[in-house]
């Protein structure tokens, strides 16, 4: 699971410097933690994650963001409560997630929010 920089972050999902509009850079949908490593629900949703990585494997990317190491990034979206999911469809506006979310939560924002899958 990548982790994304300020930089990294501009280059594969929203280059918020150069846009105001949301413009997603990257090719395929994806979803972003912003966690912190002291955080206890953070650490409930990351075996999570890597389990849905593997699952939905070439269909999206599953990116972390430490809110700490990432202050100016935490700071453009607002994160103001850690764990934070930003999901970020290839052609439609991002969505925000507060909290450690189950697993089947997450397997269904995915489906819907990113894949438009109907159930």
């Amino acid at each position: 699971m990548e982790h994304l920089t300020a930089q990294t972050f501009k280059e594969k999902v929203f280059d918020y410097e150069k846009n105001q509009e949301w413009k997603y850079e990257g090719s395929l949908p994806c979803l972003i933690d912003f966690y912190a490593d002291w955080c206890g629900p953070c650490k409930m949703v990351a075996p999570v994650l890597e389990e849905l990585q593997k699952e939905y494997e070439g269909k999206i990317n599953i990116y972390k963001v430490d809110t700490e190491a990432e202050q100016e990034l935490a700071a453009v979206f607002g994160i103001r409560s850690i764990p934070s999911l930003l999901f970020c469809p290839a052609d439609d506006q991002p969505q925000m997630a507060m909290g450690a979310l189950p697993k089947a939560s997450l397997t269904q924002a995915i489906n819907e929010i990113l894949l438009k899958e109907k159930n």
